[in-house]
């Protein structure tokens, strides 16, 4: 009789490191110039150039200008593909340049894990007015393939010729830390040896702005929107909409160190939960988003004194940002949190929905790998409901970083948590 399935020893879990990353954000093409800005302290947010926005109460965002997709794909490719495919295809091939890895070679064992929260809401708006003004008959018929969200994934994976896994996560704004945490449960299980992870948004149009509006989501500063994201600020009004895609290479530490690659960071853990609470509101407990930190922080096998940098999910809503670092404190404990590096690097980047959490990842690693804690820009006058944690305002600040966590909230409850580490022997370097 056969042994029972699962009775043999257990596999011990590979470990993971992030050996590229891609960026297209308001910041910049591109990881160089997306940290050099970073670190510089630079605001994104401007008036909306690319398309009439007089009619909403919101007049500007974070919006990727400059942005060329034939640089990427082939141009029929491109027409094919939702901005929102075509940035995820864009941050993947930056990130694969970046990791110094030959798609061909790969390919086999090498997945795609990207999400976006909404997918293509410019096709579907697009497509809507065709059918309103013209009839059903002439819409595309690429209307379904060009705006569902699993097909920046798709995309991707049919660009890059990869085979491995697939998988598009859609989890609001949370959706980039849930393919991160994915993809770093399928190569320490074995399921492939490389992972290309992260998410991408394109919702700054006009029915992503005038819906976020109704909600009273947004930011109004419509005279100076270059400090109206402004996270922890007693003085904050709304999120201020971003746009973007974030790709990381996530690797298998051996055959990262069998190829020589160059590391920036150790994934260490992950958790997630869920709030049960309300559509859009965080539970006030704070307690399902701390149990996510402390999920992640405990597969990581790290204790909550070691953590030295936490980029915040903080958007700058009156109520989500305190109450995140209500969540911090309640994570790590409240002597802890107070020595913890904390920042929100969408007071620069704007808030990318499902792009959010692989920009953010990406910076967490940056900043393990340079020893440069990247700033909350914006900040007058400190909210005396978001004290108890070491907040970086204004400039960036050295330190060395050994552990950090990157948290991502989203819509329905969705929270996830990713625990990135210095990886072994892994010096600080200024040169990446």
């Amino acid at each position: 009789m056969s042994a029972a399935r699962g009775s043999g020893p257990a596999r011990p879990l590979r470990r993971v490191v992030v050996t590229g990353i891609g960026v297209v954000s308001a910041l910049g093409i591109g990881r160089d110039e997306n940290w050099a800005a970073a670190v510089a302290g630079t605001s994104a947010a401007a008036p909306i150039t690319s398309f009439d926005a007089s009619r909403l109460p919101t007049r500007f965002a974070c919006e990727v200008r400059g942005f060329a997709p034939e640089e990427f794909m082939d141009r029929r490719a491109a027409r094919r593909m939702d901005r929102f495919s075509q940035f995820a295809v864009a941050a993947a091939r930056l990130a694969l340049d970046d990791a110094g890895l030959d798609a061909a070679r790969i390919r086999d064992r090498a997945g795609v894990y990207v999400g976006s929260g909404i997918g293509g809401l410019g096709t579907f708006v697009d497509q809507t007015s065709v059918m309103l003004e013209r009839g059903p008959e002439r819409l595309s018929p690429l209307f379904i393939p060009m705006m569902i969200p699993n097909m920046a994934a798709a995309q991707v994976s049919m660009t890059l010729g990869l085979r491995g896994p697939l998988l598009a996560t859609v989890s609001a704004c949370a959706t980039s830390n849930h393919a991160l945490g994915e993809a770093f449960d399928a190569i320490r299980l074995g399921r492939a040896e490389v992972i290309l992870a992260g998410g991408t948004e394109t919702a700054v149009n006009e029915i992503g702005l005038g819906s976020f509006n109704a909600m009273r989501a947004l930011s109004t500063r419509n005279d100076d929107p270059a400090h109206a994201s402004r996270p922890f600020d007693a003085g904050r009004d709304g999120f201020v909409m971003g746009e973007g895609g974030a790709v990381l290479v996530l690797e298998e530490e051996g055959h990262a160190r069998a190829r020589g690659a160059r590391v920036f960071a150790e994934v260490l853990g992950y958790g997630l939960t869920g709030d049960a609470h309300h559509l859009t509101e965080p539970d006030p407990s704070g307690e399902a988003p701390s149990a996510a930190m402390r999920m992640a922080l405990g597969d990581a096998g790290v204790e909550p004194a070691q953590v030295d940098y936490v980029n915040a999910h903080a958007t700058s809503t009156p109520v989500g940002d305190p109450s995140e670092v209500r969540v911090i404190r309640m994570a790590l404990g409240e002597g802890n949190a107070a020595r913890c590096l904390v920042s929100s690097t969408k007071s620069m980047t704007g808030h990318c929905l499902g792009a959010a959490g692989g920009i953010e990842a990406g910076f967490t690693a940056l900043a393990i790998a340079t020893g440069t804690v990247p700033p909350t820009v914006n900040v007058e006058e400190l909210d005396p409901e978001c004290v108890g944690v070491d907040h970086v305002l204004g400039a960036a600040r050295r330190a060395r970083v050994d552990v950090a966590v990157s948290n991502a909230f989203g819509f329905g409850g969705h929270n996830a948590a990713v625990v990135l580490g210095r990886a072994p022997d892994l010096p600080e370097r200024d040169d990446l």
